[in-house]
């Protein structure tokens, strides 16, 4: 197979990724036939993934637009893979070319590949961290040039916290976050749920746990501990599809077949920790 020029020599592109699969799944052009395999086979077991991830997707692109409406111009996305199709930087750059976002992902095929796309976009930077390290994405000399905490930031955190077990804090990984960015800043989460979804989907759901990275369902109640110290915007904490969406028409008859609840909260200052919903 001959090598692109986004993948780096270290990288086999005889073993499937995570990162490309979900690259996939959202429609891009970066992954392979192993790739494609793996994600038929996945799709077969649960067939609702394929639009579930695309649902994440434009919900993320929703929430920076929001972002960007209100004043923000620079962003942190944790959990990144792969950014492509309609990522952070393209919908945040085509409001304000200026704008800046890094982009932190665990993954080193994840970050490989997203160096080599971006390279030669300055406002852009990839971080190979774990998102539960708080202190070092935000101290890596990638998040430092580009990002000034001491301004508005917009946080996303749309497709890491289901794979966060309830023993490393989801909520407290928030937290540490919310501290570390000034007032007017947004955090945008998600989070797998296991409300309003049939058994057989709960089932297949607990089939996470016989994998490195078990998927961890939770609440509508356990997901707004998550937003503790923000004040949620309208329309709240909802099945994704419902996040403002840009039309009636694009909301799907079935929203909570995603299995994804998801909201955007604002960091007001102490004396309007309480303030009105946008």
């Amino acid at each position: 197979m001959e090598r692109p020029n986004w993948v780096s020599a270290e990288i086999d592109l005889e073993r499937p990724s995570g990162a490309r699969v979900c690259d996939y799944f959202l429609g891009g052009a970066h992954n392979f036939a192993v790739d494609r395999e793996l994600a038929e086979i996945v799709s077969r077991m649960t067939p609702d993934i394929g639009d579930a991830m695309r649902a994440n997707r434009a919900f993320l692109r929703r929430a920076v637009r929001f972002m960007g409406d209100q004043g923000i111009h620079q962003f942190l996305d944790l959990g990144s893979g792969i950014p492509t199709l309609g990522n952070v930087h393209e919908v945040a750059q085509r409001a304000d070319p200026a704008a800046r976002v890094v982009y932190v992902d665990v993954d080193p095929v994840a970050v490989s590949h997203s160096r080599m796309i971006l390279d030669g976009d300055p406002r852009t930077a990839v971080v190979q961290a774990d998102a539960r390290e708080v202190e070092s994405v935000l101290a890596a000399p990638e998040t430092r040039r580009l990002l000034d905490l001491e301004q508005p930031v917009g946080v996303l955190i749309l497709g890491l916290l289901h794979f966060i077990p309830d023993a490393d804090d989801p909520a407290g990984i928030v937290k540490r976050l919310r501290e570390a960015v000034c007032s007017g800043s947004f955090i945008a989460l998600a989070n797998v749920t296991h409300e309003d979804q049939p058994p057989e989907v709960i089932e297949a759901q607990k089939l996470s746990n016989q994998i490195d990275t078990p998927i961890c369902l939770r609440s509508r109640s356990e997901l707004l501990e998550q937003f503790d110290g923000l004040s949620l915007v309208d329309p709240g904490l909802v099945h994704i599809p419902l996040w403002r969406p840009d039309s009636p028409l694009y909301v799907d008859e079935r929203p909570e077949r995603f299995g994804v609840l998801g909201g955007v909260g604002r960091k007001d200052p102490e004396e309007n920790r309480n303030g009105t919903a946008l």
